[in-house]
């Protein structure tokens, strides 16, 4: 684990890059930000998390670090042991957790629940869309408190490097510690009240076959009967309307990604 510090004082901020070693995105962008040297105005910590996976190129070595808290010092497996130490970096600090999927390529915000701080720093993040997970947290990052997740873009890529940059910088600038941008800059320093809000609901079971197909699109209504997904050319459709999220044919091993309701902008 990698930890650097900005300003002087006990941190309150804290960005979080590769918990997925396979997710470059969010290490890229710290290493970025480090290297214009900023002038911040209140301290922050910097963790790129799981180095070794990262310069494995795989998503973990030992056990999934975003499915491992609060993890365990003693434990034998490195995420357990890194999920402990990550939760101590990040104790008393609202948090900026960086991902990247195979299932979207815009950048969009995921939470817990809808508390002070999302409301407060969401609205200045350049995304359309925050999702909030409520049961489906156990073992990530995003259940300690005042944390957001993004998603930065479609893992691997440059969008989502570049995509991850700017908005670390738009989080440590609603978060207080780089200066409000200029007309020039390309962080918005203002709050938007359009931001659309998904709220979990289900998970979409992925029945076993040797290939996969998606038809529908992530956040757009699905209607009762209409297919979304095949396996193995079997058609699955719909029984009732919803919308889907995270939904890809090989992003996750045993689901197709998430039903999610539209629960209005945030306010």
């Amino acid at each position: 684990m990698d930890v650097y510090e900005l300003g002087d004082g006990e941190p309150e901020v804290a960005v979080v890059a590769a918990i997925h070693g396979d997710e470059p995105c969010g290490a890229r962008a710290v290493r970025r930000l480090l290297d214009t040297d900023p002038d911040v105005e209140r301290p922050v910590r910097l963790i790129i998390a799981n180095e070794a996976a990262l310069d494995a190129e795989v998503r973990y070595l030992d056990t999934d670090l975003n499915r491992a808290f609060p993890g365990d010092p003693e434990a034998d497996a490195l995420e357990s042991r890194l999920a402990a130490r990550l939760l101590e970096e990040v104790e008393g600090c609202t948090t900026f957790a960086i991902h990247s999927t195979q299932s979207y390529a815009e950048p969009f915000a995921v939470i817990d629940s809808m508390d002070e701080v999302a409301r407060a720093v969401a609205p200045h993040l350049p995304v359309d869309v925050v999702i909030q997970t409520d049961a489906f947290t156990e073992g990530r990052l995003i259940e300690h408190p005042h944390t957001l997740e993004v998603e930065a873009g479609l893992q691997g890529s440059e969008a989502a490097a570049d995509n991850a940059y700017w908005l670390t910088r738009a989080f440590l600038t609603a978060t207080g510690v780089l200066p409000a941008p200029g007309a020039d800059d390309v962080v918005d320093a203002g709050g938007r009240d359009d931001v659309e809000v998904f709220r979990l609901r289900d998970r979409i079971p992925k029945p076993e076959a040797d290939e996969y197909e998606v038809f529908a699109r992530n956040f757009e209504r699905v209607e009762a009967g209409d297919r979304f997904a095949a396996a193995d050319g079997d058609e699955i459709r719909a029984d009732e309307p919803f919308y889907p999220v995270l939904l890809s044919p090989y992003g996750y091993r045993d689901q197709f990604g998430y039903v999610a309701d539209r629960v209005g902008t945030i306010e």
